[in-house]
């Protein structure tokens, strides 16, 4: 069975949001567009506390996208998004949910990032999506949302990593940096995911 996963169609994504992604609203349309080709669709929400690590309001001296340690592990710095219970963290009004049957919450540890959909960045603990998925006898993952060159192919490499066969829709996605982007869809290409259009998808149900 197929399943559409929604990544962070947040209004802090969205264009004059907090962690704006150019163009992010223009994906809207075709998410929705695409909703009822799937037997299935999930969503996640970034939903952080306000006191998260990953925040560069939390360190003295620093500012968004300078570097620290978190969790171990390499840290980019963001300005304050997505905390819990904030308008910014709400999905987007103009995105249709009436199908999504479950919302997975990530973020929320404040001392781990969580880009993927599976699981922290660190891998510490899982969100319970892939155990859901097989549940639901899911095979392929198609993954739409923001930002393309994090959070989606980040979410993108875990579902191959749980076994997933993996596709990301590239006109249903928009990346903070487009050279990034590029870099992780080779990436995801080499470890075995497809980059397919949401015309493809459309056509073929036709």
């Amino acid at each position: 069975m197929n399943v559409l996963l929604i990544v962070d169609v947040q209004y802090d994504f969205m264009p004059g949001g907090a962690l704006g992604v150019p163009d992010g609203d223009k994906i809207i349309p075709v998410i929705n567009d695409l909703q009822s080709l799937f037997p299935l669709v999930v969503a996640t929400q970034d939903w952080h506390p306000a006191d998260h690590g990953s925040f560069a309001s939390m360190y003295k001296g620093k500012k968004p996208f300078d570097h620290t340690t978190l969790g171990g592990l390499d840290q980019i710095l963001w300005p304050d998004h997505c905390v819990q219970g904030s308008r910014g963290a709400e999905l987007v009004s103009g995105l249709s949910t009436d199908a999504v049957e479950a919302i997975f919450r990530k973020g929320m540890e404040k001392d781990i990032d969580s880009y993927g959909a599976f699981y922290d960045n660190g891998r510490k603990k899982k969100t319970g999506l892939a155990e859901y998925l097989r549940g639901k006898g899911v095979t392929d993952v198609y993954i739409a949302g923001l930002a393309g060159d994090f959070c989606v192919s980040y979410s993108a490499l875990d579902s191959l990593d749980e076994g997933f066969n993996t596709y990301l829709i590239e006109d249903a996605t928009r990346p903070i940096d487009n050279d990034g982007f590029k870099e992780m869809k080779t990436k995801l290409r080499k470890r075995g995911a497809e980059i397919v259009s949401s015309r493809d998808l459309l056509v073929f149900h036709e």
